[in-house]
């Protein structure tokens, strides 16, 4: 009885919170829709931190954008696996592999080296070149917990991705074409140098469109087998985090409330559930079926968690300190597509 009325108490606390984002979440997935070059996740922010400077009183909302904003954006993440058939995936992606390694690691390290020069804070560093060198906005949404990342540092990262996978989608397509990359060197172009599924999609689609191809899949494939890196990477996130935080003479509670750091506490246990969910639909060949809503429910919760963080965001701060993250994203940017057409050349692959 007493474990009954706990639940209760804690479905009633989350409850407005959930409402709120529910009410955010919903028109930014019908914007998303109507204009996929952005995505209703930056939709769900936008329109996240506009909401925010009218609501003076957020203690009664408090759980729920917690719950949102920390426990769903995993289940998102969680989701995304029954997308990744591995043999597939691997087979048709294999040949790309060398770019992806190789942009994987340019984002990466020109995000470490640009962190350190201007002074950028490690958790939105990371969460950059997370975001730059794997697959955007679910990159960040696995790494995020992982770094202990608050919600400002994350509408900050997925603002500065956004912003130049929308250049991307744009200009891509004539790039390529003034550069006469064939329509298999535009799919690995689109797969390796666009971040969100959302923008590959829309650069692709428009190389389609004046080329009548259709790289629109080989782009998709080459983006899902970046998808994968996410397992390593959170991995090694969570032994740099705790080892940073095991040097320390003293353990300070951060904003995301650690207190006294554990391996246990730090390792990222919904990525093995997105594991679990991608071994499920490779042994069993799970169809689209099966996989489609699953699919769907997962890019919604992407965008519910992010109303939450949008309404846990101060907009006029993130204005402010937003000059430097930018300048990181565009160096990110320009590292991996530079690598990625750098290696294709080399490879003869265009």
């Amino acid at each position: 009885m007493k474990t009954s009325l706990s639940v209760g108490a804690t479905a009633a606390g989350i409850l407005p919170g959930m409402l709120l984002c529910l009410a955010v979440a919903l028109p930014s997935y019908f914007l998303g829709n109507i204009f996929p070059i952005a995505g209703g996740p930056v939709f769900a922010i936008l329109i996240g931190m506009l909401a925010a400077i009218f609501i003076k009183k957020k203690d009664g909302l408090k759980n729920g954008l917690t719950f949102c904003s920390k426990k769903v954006l995993q289940y998102a993440v969680i989701l995304l696996g029954f997308g990744m058939n591995i043999g597939t995936i691997l087979e048709k992606g294999a040949e790309s592999l060398p770019v992806i390694l190789s942009t994987i690691s340019a984002a990466l390290i020109s995000a470490f080296i640009t962190a350190k020069l201007l002074g950028i804070p490690r958790k939105i560093s990371i969460l950059i070149g997370v975001g730059s060198s794997i697959c955007g906005g679910s990159a960040i949404a696995a790494a995020a917990p992982v770094v202990g990342a608050d919600d400002d540092e994350i509408a900050r990262s997925i603002s500065v991705i956004f912003l130049f996978n929308v250049i991307a989608a744009i200009i891509f397509p004539s790039l390529g074409a003034l550069l006469g990359l064939s329509n298999e060197g535009f799919s690995l172009f689109a797969g390796t140098a666009v971040n969100d599924t959302s923008s590959v999609t829309a650069a692709a689609s428009a190389w389609d469109g004046i080329h009548d191809s259709d790289t629109l899949s080989g782009a998709t494939v080459v983006k899902l087998t970046r998808t994968l890196a996410i397992i390593p990477i959170t991995i090694v996130l969570a032994v740099w985090r705790m080892r940073t935080e095991t040097k320390k003479p003293e353990q300070e509670e951060n904003k995301a409330g650690a207190g006294k750091f554990s391996f246990a506490g730090i390792f990222p246990w919904f990525i093995l559930w997105f594991v679990a969910a991608s071994i499920v639909t490779t042994i069993f060949n799970l169809q689209s079926e099966i996989t489609s809503p699953l699919k769907w429910l997962s890019k919604f919760f992407i965008i519910l968690a992010m109303s939450a963080i949008g309404l846990n965001t101060n907009i006029v701060e993130l204005v402010k300190k937003g000059g430097k993250p930018i300048l990181l994203g565009f160096i990110c940017w320009v590292c991996v597509s530079v690598m990625s057409l750098f290696i294709q050349h080399i490879l003869k692959l265009w």
